[in-house]
């Protein structure tokens, strides 16, 4: 019988935390770091140009996570994952990435969009887990009967393409249908929040925006150093840019030359500013969660994962101090 997956996760693991897979920001690099110091870290696969560089990167990540396990075998270090869009018409390269995870066998594949049954089939055959993004209970209910391993409850205040429901609400009617596996995602970015989300009921915790300002990730530098000035205050959800709702910050839509009322106003489209200004999602407007105030500096990958495990374990001293129970 296959082993529990939480627990074989937790062994592997210093905190339940993964460590979202972020267009054009994740990296080999951000993911081999996260690993080596006891999180999951995880890519999107398109994130590499072509598909022979998305072969690289894995050989890579496995390469340099095999060497660190030999180096130090008494050491957590967590599995890697990578992020598939399964939805063809918003995966040109489906089939091409889809023969890759075939060939490199990744612990952990996230899905997003469109059908996972493909990839639960393939990833199951190599005895893999599946997890697959949700924004509402019936994405969440079609998830598990295609067979999922476990859902990612994106949350209103993610980074990204969020949801809109409040995690506390979210979870709740989640768990009332499902025992399997739960990973909570939205405005996640300190230790007593990773607590306060197990105290929930979830197993693992998805945390992105936090890691965009990490040395490794491959987001420029104006974007860290306007994550570090930003509040909750400078978000706006509009799906003006993608065609899909999402978080961005609104200095680096004024930056591109964009009225922020003219949005709210519907006065612009995504063809229109394509068109008028040639500016792209992601690439020139930048996304964050609510979550971007707790982030007042640059730091390695590292030093924000320490930094999380000891307000965790602040967290859980003072809970534990006023005799509350906690996992």
């Amino acid at each position: 019988m296959k082993k529990d997956i939480r627990a074989q996760l937790q062994e592997t693991m210093r905190l339940p935390v993964i460590m979202a897979p972020m267009f054009l920001v994740s990296n080999p690099q951000t993911v081999v770091e996260g690993c080596k110091n006891g999180i999951i870290g995880s890519f999107p696969s398109l994130n590499a140009r072509d598909a022979s560089i998305l072969d690289e990167w894995m050989t890579t990540i496995k390469k340099e996570l095999a060497e660190a396990k030999q180096t130090s075998p008494d050491k957590k270090i967590a599995p890697w994952a990578v992020n598939f869009v399964c939805h063809r018409s918003h995966n040109k390269r489906y089939e091409e990435d889809l023969a890759l995870i075939k060939k490199h066998e990744p612990p952990i594949v996230i899905c997003s969009l469109g059908d996972p049954k493909p990839i639960v089939d393939i990833v199951h055959s190599y005895d893999g887990i599946v997890f697959a993004d949700v924004i509402n209970t019936f994405f969440a209910k079609k998830a598990i009967e295609k067979g999922v391993d476990g859902l990612i409850l994106v949350c209103n205040g993610a980074g990204g393409h969020a949801g809109t429901f409040h995690p506390m609400a979210f979870i709740k009617e989640v768990k009332a249908f499902y025992d399997g596996i739960t990973i909570l995602a939205g405005s996640i970015s300190e230790g007593d929040d990773i607590l306060a989300s197990e105290v929930l009921g979830a197993d693992f915790v998805y945390i992105g925006t936090k890691f965009i300002a990490a040395k490794e990730s491959s987001a420029p530098t104006e974007y860290q150093k306007m994550l570090v000035s930003s509040t909750m205050e400078d978000i706006m959800y509009t799906d003006v840019f993608s065609g899909i709702h999402a978080n961005y910050l609104i200095p680096s839509i004024e930056r591109a030359g964009i009225d922020i009322q003219d949005i709210q106003k519907k006065k612009v489209s995504k063809e229109t500013l394509r068109q008028s200004l040639d500016v792209k999602a992601w690439k020139d407007i930048w996304s964050a969660g609510h979550g971007v105030g707790a982030i007042d500096r640059v730091q390695t990958v590292r030093e924000i994962i320490q930094d999380l495990e000891r307000c965790y374990e602040e967290a859980r001293k003072k809970i534990t101090d006023k005799g509350v129970k906690v996992k």
